[in-house]
């Protein structure tokens, strides 16, 4: 189909003259426009003033030819073929019926579980008795405004009733602690990623017909095993460090990822630190229900000295976390079309990942083996000291130093 915009300034421009111009006229008009837009010029054209593509075809070969016999062929005014849509005065509403979405509940509905392409559209009007093509029926529906749509994720489910408030609430957090020096970061963990000689989606650019040649299927390799990358993205300086893990994504491993960040940045960054801003979803390793990550972090700020505040993101929000957009999509970005066939080359992509806006990425591999379903005890998690906010404290809440 042609570019909308293009149709839409054509036919602006018929518009404002076609009271004007008589048959020649049109199909001379038609002619030049379609020879001024190239390829596609004679689609765009007949899209946009209703005139048949043979028409405005004849026109370019009587500007071509000016001898031609058919200049001087023109009709009496309402003379010729009549369209599909005049003939057929309920084409259109009937069309528009198909594709409404209205019609995607009703399990009698023709079309309820077919794909809606210009011929099955076609071939449907048919059944009820139209005579139309299925170029005729694209050119309807782009003429009403319907274009081809994929899906799009924007969908979040059953949304939490504070949720903008705790929107607002981290963003009043956040400033806060920048207005003060102190650090602020947002962690999450990225898909893991299997490694070995398999496709990965995205294209990059080699000589024409030599593509890299990857595994016909996805077997995971228990030799090379997987890689979990957990990212720490620092808000304020736009930089991150990114711990490539090798065993589980658990609590520890979490806070192992913050802690290196921290000794191996964040210290630099920022030496008068006193607190630290944490940011995350509600969700996997550092769900703030999960017994062994409140434990974990306060070991990590007995260690450190610091005091974190930990705001988490309602559920079904985690890609309003500043590390999804910030951080994840340029390093999926990056390593696109090439295959991870080895830790060395994760940590190479993830390291050497850059934008327009200055973003730096570290990357180090983590070799622990972190034990799944490590268990806490009641007497383990007394140690914990934790001051919940009073607004939403399964969410917002303080791990200080030991008490």
């Amino acid at each position: 189909m042609p570019d909308k915009i293009i149709v839409n300034w054509i036919r602006e421009k018929y518009t404002a003259i076609e009271a004007d111009l008589d048959e020649r006229a049109r199909r001379r008009w038609a002619a030049a426009e379609a020879r001024s837009l190239g390829w596609g010029g004679i689609a765009a054209v007949a899209i946009a003033t209703g005139l048949s593509d043979r028409t405005v075809r004849n026109g370019i070969r009587e500007l071509d030819d000016p001898d031609s016999a058919t200049i001087d062929r023109q009709r009496h005014i309402g003379g010729g073929r009549k369209s599909s849509e005049t003939e057929q005065p309920d084409l259109t509403e009937a069309l528009l019926d198909l594709v409404d979405d209205s019609t995607r509940g009703d399990p009698m509905s023709p079309l309820r579980w077919t794909c809606k392409s210009t011929r099955q559209l076609a071939e449907q009007l048919k059944r009820q008795k139209f005579h139309v093509s299925h170029a005729k029926v694209g050119q309807l529906l782009q003429a009403r405004g319907y274009s081809l749509q994929a899906n799009r994720k924007t969908v979040e489910g059953k949304q939490h009733p504070d949720r903008d408030a705790q929107f607002q609430y981290i963003a009043k957090r956040v400033k806060a602690y920048q207005r003060s020096g102190q650090p602020v970061i947002s962690i999450d963990t990225k898909k893991k990623e299997t490694l070995g000689n398999m496709k990965n989606p995205g294209r990059t650019y080699r000589l024409s017909g030599d593509p890299i040649k990857v595994s016909t299927h996805d077997f995971p390799d228990k030799k090379l095993g997987k890689a979990i990358p957990y990212g720490v993205y620092d808000v304020t300086n736009n930089e991150a460090g990114v711990s490539v893990g090798i065993s589980s994504d658990t609590s520890e491993f979490a806070v192992d990822s913050i802690r290196r960040w921290y000794k191996r940045l964040g210290k630099k960054r920022y030496p008068k630190a006193k607190r630290l801003l944490i940011t995350a979803d509600c969700g996997g390793s550092n769900s703030p229900r999960t017994r062994l990550w409140r434990w974990a972090l306060q070991k990590f700020a007995d260690e450190s000295q610091l005091q974190l505040e930990l705001c988490h993101y309602p559920p079904g929000t985690s890609k309003w976390n500043k590390i999804e957009h910030r951080l994840f999509c340029h390093i999926t970005r990056n390593w696109q079309g090439i295959p991870l066939e080895t830790i060395e080359i994760v940590i190479s992509l993830i390291g050497s990942t850059k934008t327009k806006s200055g973003l730096e990425v570290h990357a180090w591999l983590d070799q622990k083996d972190y034990q799944k379903a490590k268990k806490i005890s009641d007497k383990q998690l007394e140690y914990v000291n934790i001051k919940r906010s009073e607004f939403h404290g399964e969410w917002n809440y303080r791990i200080l130093t030991s008490k």
